[in-house]
């Protein structure tokens, strides 16, 4: 039997919350507090008064973007919420507020803004997102925005991308998952695997669109300072510029989508003819004292 991930971060997780030390309750309860901070900061910034169609993704910091939409105390009466995934659309549904399904969007809709959070963020706010099984939802409606913009805690903030979180998250169909695996090891990474459901029993975790989620270890990727410092960026022992590893796990058959979100943000996009970008505009990070610290892309 397989076991949908319904898009949840804390899928995995939530056995272990249950039954932590109150030291580490106490720790858990200042990462939410840094998490309510950067989103409260995220929306008051980025949220149109007058939004018409807004992407809430996934990721653990959505309830507060929620949180903080409504606190805005703007109509949102007009405005339809896009989710990107089972648990973000109850979230909006609880809020009051109404959710629209990405293929019900009439043709030509453009998201006045998309907010998700990340598994991790590098200093060109590159990010790797797919924790919560919902990596190609989270991508297309962030690609239907004008802006994207993360909102995480001081965690996921890292010089480079697979230096805290060490696996890049692949949405795979289940019939060529194994040859994916094959494909991954030849691109050097070391002991890719098929992500398996909470319990073990029940074999690997399926998506909201039926396909496996393959985690696959690699070295930490180079960024744009690497590459103009002159470092290989085409795998040797492994290692990969960002956008040089996205597009080869993407040109594997049987892929449908990488979890690493790079390359134009929104308004890049736009200005290039096109529509939507991978790559937030922003990113905020509460930090562990209290305050919020954003990077913006450049």
């Amino acid at each position: 039997m397989f076991q949908t991930a319904r898009c949840s971060p804390l899928f995995f997780r939530l056995p272990t919350l249950l039954f932590r030390p109150r030291f580490h309750s106490t720790m858990t309860a200042l990462i939410e507090e840094a998490k309510r901070a950067a989103a409260k900061v995220a929306v008051e910034k980025h949220y149109p008064q007058d939004a018409r169609w807004v992407g809430i993704g996934s990721g653990t910091t959505i309830v507060y973007v929620v949180e903080a939409i409504k606190a805005l105390g703007v109509d949102t009466s007009a405005t339809k919420y896009v989710p990107t995934g089972y648990q973000s659309k109850q979230l909006i549904i609880g809020a009051g507020l109404t959710a629209v399904e990405f293929d019900s969007i009439p043709p030509g809709t453009i998201f006045d803004v998309a907010f998700d959070g990340a598994d991790e963020v590098d200093e060109d706010l590159n990010c790797i997102k797919g924790g919560g099984a919902c990596l190609f939802q989270e991508k297309i409606v962030a690609m239907q925005a004008k802006e994207f913009v993360c909102v995480a805690d001081h965690r996921k903030l890292q010089p480079r991308l697979l230096t805290g979180w060490k696996t890049i998250p692949i949405e795979v169909a289940p019939i060529a998952a194994h040859r994916v695996l094959l494909k991954l090891k030849d691109l050097g990474s070391v002991n890719p695997f098929i992500r398996v459901s909470a319990s073990e029993k029940e074999g690997p975790l399926k998506t909201d669109q039926g396909f496996f989620i393959v985690d696959a270890p690699f070295p930490p990727l180079l960024i744009k300072s690497d590459v103009a410092a002159g470092k290989d960026v085409h795998g040797k022992d492994g290692v990969w510029a960002v956008e040089e590893l996205a597009r080869k796990i993407n040109e594997i058959a049987g892929v449908l989508e990488v979890g690493i979100f790079h390359g134009q943000t929104g308004p890049q996009a736009t200005a290039a003819g096109g529509v939507g970008g991978q790559r937030p505009v922003a990113a905020y990070f509460g930090m562990a004292d209290g305050s919020v610290s954003v990077r913006k892309a450049e």
